[in-house]
């Protein structure tokens, strides 16, 4: 639903992010689309639009013809080249950079190859890579907004922080947002990985009330409910690692038994995939990538076959959908999305396992179904939802985070 501006004086910028969120959402309208839309009188409409044009972030596109008469009415959409966001997505296993454009396109995207534990070794390589997508991109650096950073939680939304992630080891405080900041003298949002997924399928048109469910290396729930993002009272929603599945299940770092964290774990699925003699002795589960790479062998043969590959990934689904159905019968939810670094190679098999596993446990099934989904942005979704949260500084008229940093 396109918001209502207002026609008091001297609220400028609100209506004109009003505006821009009524054209980003229905790609082209005319400005007597654009009043009907937006509760704005015809002139505040002519003077937003001509603000708007000169400012370069909208183009007229043509000109449509009513089937009564009057004159051709102009359309009017985003310039892309308008403005630009940085996204940034911190992962323990991938660290990834985006640059959109205006209407949300990924125009660049380049890994971060500098990728350690050590923080500061990890910002330089963030910083710099910021830097070759704009140039890749050959995007004007004066319209490049600000840069968002999805984050591992616990964070410290107000001092921009990092609060030791349970698979970041070195993180300990790490001013994550004012530290890029100063090395790349842009403005800086910092928000939590799940959050940022569950912004990105809202900003992509995937509305409603749901929840993403986060496939990294460890896993958590980004909310939207009523096409409102949930952040909670320390933007610190979506902890469910903890959530015990399996009391028979791996040891978790917090001391207790069969947490949906660990058992969700590329690491473990290997571990358990070596016992079964799946995959090869003497796999070291310390590797990182030596773990990747024997967890994508196992998702091949799970997806190429039945068997024990296949059954193992079946009982995953098993416990993830047991925390999924207590999250859709508590909150009402249409859907779930699931996402991350790891969705595309678990995608084959997990999500008509998962669907398997919640048919008959969704309580409200005879009210309205459930969906079970996977994100239509693909792998970069968690760097896509960083990109959105800065764009969303200029679509949004009360945005709920704010750049540090702005210009």
């Amino acid at each position: 639903m396109a918001r209502r501006g207002t026609n008091l004086d001297r609220v400028g910028g609100f209506n004109d992010a009003v505006v821009l969120d009524a054209i980003r959402r229905s790609e082209q309208l005319s400005r007597v689309e654009l009043a009907e839309a937006t509760g704005l009188s015809g002139q505040a409409i002519s003077n937003i639009a001509r603000r708007l044009l000169d400012a370069g972030l909208v183009r007229e596109a043509g000109r449509l013809r009513g089937a009564g008469l009057g004159k051709p009415r102009t359309l009017l959409e985003l310039e892309p080249t308008g403005q630009y966001a940085v996204g940034v997505h911190l992962d323990p296993s991938v660290v990834t950079v985006v640059l959109l454009d205006l209407t949300g396109e990924v125009v660049a995207r380049r890994p971060v190859n500098q990728v350690a534990d050590e923080p500061g070794v990890l910002i330089d390589g963030i910083a710099k890579t910021i830097e070759d997508a704009i140039s890749e991109a050959g995007a004007a650096r004066d319209r490049v907004t600000g840069v968002g950073i999805a984050a591992p939680g616990p964070i410290d939304v107000e001092r921009g922080m990092v609060v030791d992630p349970p698979n970041l080891s070195a993180w300990h405080r790490v001013p994550l947002r004012d530290e890029l900041q100063r090395r790349t003298g842009l403005p800086v949002v910092l928000d939590k990985d799940v959050t940022a997924a569950a912004s990105a399928e809202k900003w992509a048109g995937q509305g409603g009330s749901f929840v993403f469910f986060y496939l990294g290396t460890g896993v958590g729930a980004g909310l939207v409910i009523g096409d409102e993002v949930v952040r909670g009272s320390s933007s610190n929603v979506g902890e469910i690692g903890h959530v015990i599945v399996d009391p028979d299940g791996p040891v978790c770092y917090c001391g207790r038994r069969g947490c949906v964290g660990e058992s969700s774990q590329p690491r473990y699925l290997v571990q358990q995939a070596v016992q079964a003699g799946v995959l090869a002795q003497g796999i070291d589960l310390d590797d990182r990538q030596a773990v990747d790479t024997a967890f994508s062998r196992l998702c091949r043969l799970a997806a190429d076959g039945s068997g024990v590959p296949r059954d193992l990934i079946a009982t995953l689904a098993g416990r993830i959908a047991k925390v999924v159905e207590d999250i859709a019968n508590l909150l009402d939810l249409d859907r779930v999305v699931f996402g991350g670094p790891h969705w595309e190679q678990l995608a084959p098999v997990l999500g008509d396992a998962v669907r398997a596993a919640l048919d008959g446990r969704f309580l409200l099934r005879s009210v309205h179904p459930f969906e079970v989904t996977g994100t239509a942005l693909g792998a970069d979704v968690g760097a896509i939802g960083a990109g959105s949260l800065v764009l969303d500084q200029t679509f949004s008229p009360n945005p709920s985070l704010a750049l540090v940093g702005e210009r």
